[in-house]
């Protein structure tokens, strides 16, 4: 099987690097939105602006980045196995077109759909350590629910094993699949539309410009965030809840209509605007990081980088 050239001798080198520079400066630029999108998604009330100026008076700044080494310490090997995956995939789908020419949309598509649908064995148990993380209340006096104080992801993690299983520590593998699956297909698909359309031609010879990456990766981070965000809003519900105190929900089904029946289907939609924000943003970073770090660490080889497409995952 051909695969896209640029993938070939840079996949597990330059991409690999430039990939986990790119998804450590998505995380730490966007963690704070992505705290707030979980508490307002977990029933927390208020605005944005009032759940955010809530942590900083009674949590302290910190706390908007509680859970952070979870998702930090895996980007890395997680980006590039995105990379790795998607220019597999994006290639088997549509054999028939040449090596020497990008992937199809429909490749992209079915190529971006599987890699969101595979990486989600691996994503499922780090935003679980990240949302119960992120949910934990500290220097809460009147916070007589809060049972259980973890010391950080290793103590998540011990803890769920401990008392669920590994079967409670992929809790929310099946909505992450059916959330991160179309997500992805519509991610990349809206990525290399756009830039094709900003920058005609340089699908084929990856000579876009620095502002067409970012406004191609910004916007698809917003298309795939609202196409999943009710699913993502039931699995942070369901994520959230765990053994050491009553489950609320049964399963994924039971989650979606006790939050409609209690709070409407507005619910599904809560904190929708701090999710968009924090996807261009985050977007933004990585491809920024990307491309930085291929020029940076890599300036001996920028004749070869002028082939390197700058595809990344949300």
């Amino acid at each position: 099987m051909d695969f896209w050239p640029e993938f070939l001798a840079s996949s597990w080198g330059k991409e690999f690097v430039a990939g986990g520079f790119g998804g450590i400066a998505g995380i730490v630029s966007g963690y704070p939105l992505d705290t707030i999108r979980v508490r307002q998604q977990s029933c927390t009330p208020g605005s944005a602006f009032t759940i955010l100026r809530h942590v900083a008076s009674t949590e302290g700044p910190l706390a908007l980045y509680r859970g952070m080494a979870a998702p930090l310490a895996s980007v890395t090997f997680q980006n590039a196995m995105v990379f790795q995956i998607y220019a597999v995939l994006s290639r088997a789908f549509d054999r028939n077109v040449p090596a020497s020419d990008p992937p199809s949309y429909k490749g992209v598509a079915l190529g971006g759909f599987g890699t969101g649908a595979l990486q989600s064995l691996m994503l499922t148990p780090v935003e679980l350590v990240k949302i119960r993380l992120q949910l934990q209340r500290r220097n809460i006096p009147d916070n007589k629910n809060q049972i259980t104080s973890y010391r950080g992801p290793a103590d998540v993690a011990r803890n769920i094993l401990k008392q669920e299983g590994w079967k409670g520590i992929y809790r929310g593998l099946t909505i992450t699949v059916l959330r991160d699956a179309p997500a992805h297909g519509l991610y990349f698909w809206t990525y290399e539309y756009v830039r094709e359309q900003l920058h005609r031609g340089c699908r084929k010879n990856g000579q876009e410009s620095f502002r067409t990456m970012l406004i191609a990766g910004g916007l698809a981070g917003v298309a795939s965030w609202i196409c999943c965000y009710p699913l993502d809003v039931i699995k942070t519900r369901f994520q959230a809840q765990s053994q050491s105190t009553p489950l609320r929900y049964t399963g994924i089904v039971d989650c979606f209509r006790r939050s409609v029946k209690q709070e409407g289907y507005n619910v599904l939609w809560r904190g929708l605007g701090t999710a968009v924000a924090r996807a261009f943003v985050v977007n933004g970073a990585i491809f920024t990081a990307y491309e930085t770090a291929l020029k940076c660490l890599f300036i001996n080889n920028n004749n070869n980088h002028a082939n390197i497409k700058t595809e990344n995952a949300i």
